[in-house]
């Protein structure tokens, strides 16, 4: 009974995985616009609401309502620019980028940790002529490409530990150890993820992969205990009381807590967007991490449905090109990248669903944040640039077969005989 079942499953799985891979020409042209529609889609949503989240505090500190938004249109602005530019170049030329991006990605982590700014507890920030740049965000996209360069040059050798975890994972513990240097356990989990999904691309051996993510897990375990406030929101989680946690009167489950409120108010169709009563200081950050509650409660089920349908498009858009390259460099970087953005985003609902405790990561294109929104956009023109070149084949293809055609159809000229006596 269960061969029977399985002979009928694999036809439908591998009908399944034939619709993914997408047919030939057209599904490349396809893959290339469901990635930039839903890149743009998620991008202008998400500027709507963080005008709409941050609006009531922006008021609350004397400023303009449209002060966040306009920042964020403004780096929106600059990341779409850069994800068309990127998307021009031929991404094997990112190889001259990889070691100056991840020498002055540490560079600037370790002057955050010398001279940036603090805020919420978190020292992420430094200031470059007037902005806030948040070096750990394109930490991810520079330590992708990286090791993307590093493990095509050791393609034939990653069979070996050596060669399949050094230098790679030492260096992405090392951009990680200096992000959890500044108390951001979310961006170090998801630097972490860039890192396994390298090496996973990167077709080393399972033994390996798993031996090295499980000691990335214990690392990130390790970063967890070693915090006080970080164990208080994982007691939170599960449900447990701890002295420690409230004897200072602080209420760990608030933000979890008033987000859920926000998500269930919502219904079907939303309070109306710009109407939310969570945003009025109830949700801490609200137009950052928390902003999918707010979401949530304006436009209803029907509005978390459609941000999670963009992002499913997005992944098996990005999916389908990963699955299309024939060299090592591009799918390690693709593929890297895709695992990046979702794996982001499936962390970011889950903390505000209540799945998984809070640990401070932003919705990718939706969250306010310049550098996280600029970020997120060049690595979207990386993949939009393997899509483009799979456009090219299929075109040169149909326009040799058009000369070919043109030329058989041409007739030949008569040959001259010479005259016999």
């Amino acid at each position: 009974m269960a061969t029977a079942q399985q002979e009928r499953l694999a036809p439908a799985a591998q009908k399944l995985w034939r619709r993914l891979e997408g047919p030939g020409p057209l599904g490349a042209g396809a893959g290339y616009y469901l990635i930039l529609g839903s890149t743009l889609a998620l991008t202008a949503i998400g500027i709507m609401m963080v005008l709409s989240a941050s609006s009531v505090e922006s008021i609350s500190l004397g400023d303009s309502p449209y002060t966040a938004a306009l920042k964020q249109t403004l780096f929106g602005a600059v990341g779409v620019v850069g994800m068309f530019i990127i998307s021009r170049i031929n991404v094997r030329w990112l190889k001259r980028l990889a070691w100056p991006g991840i020498g002055a990605t540490v560079v600037l982590l370790v002057l955050v940790q010398l001279i940036g700014k603090r805020v919420l507890g978190n020292r992420n920030w430094i200031d470059i002529a007037g902005f806030s740049l948040q070096p750990s965000e394109f930490a991810k996209l520079f330590l992708a490409l990286w090791m993307a360069t590093i493990l095509n040059k050791k393609a034939d050798l990653l069979g070996r530990w050596g060669h399949a975890l050094v230098p790679v994972v030492p260096v992405g513990l090392g951009v990680a150890g200096l992000v959890i240097w500044g108390h951001d356990l979310g961006t170090t989990l998801v630097i972490l993820l860039v890192v396994a999904a390298a090496l996973f691309f990167g077709g080393i051996p399972t033994k390996i992969f798993a031996i090295s993510g499980a000691v990335m897990a214990a690392g990130a375990i390790a970063f967890a205990v070693t915090s006080a406030n970080r164990m208080c929101r994982i007691y939170e989680w599960l449900g447990q009381s701890n002295s420690t946690c409230t004897a200072d009167g602080a209420d760990f489950g608030y933000q979890v807590q008033n987000g859920l409120q926000g998500l269930a108010s919502g219904g079907w169709l939303g309070v109306g967007l710009g109407q939310s009563r969570q945003k009025y200081n109830w949700i801490p950050e609200a137009q950052n991490d928390f902003i999918f509650s707010v979401l949530g409660e304006e436009l209803g089920l029907f509005g978390t449905l459609l941000v999670l349908a963009l992002f499913a498009v997005l992944a098996v858009a990005i999916f389908r090109v990963v699955v299309r390259q024939k060299e090592l460099f591009p799918r390690i970087l693709a593929g890297t990248i895709m695992a990046w953005l979702l794996g982001q985003a499936a962390l970011n609902m889950a903390m505000v669903t209540g799945l998984m405790p809070v640990i401070g990561v932003p919705l990718p294109f939706i969250s306010s944040g310049g550098s996280a929104l600029v970020s997120c956009l060049c690595a979207v023109g990386v993949v939009l640039s393997l899509a483009r070149e799979e456009m090219r084949p299929g075109r040169a293809a149909r326009t040799k077969g058009t000369v070919k055609k043109a030329k058989r159809a041409t007739p030949k000229k008569p040959t001259k005989r010479k005259a016999t006596t």
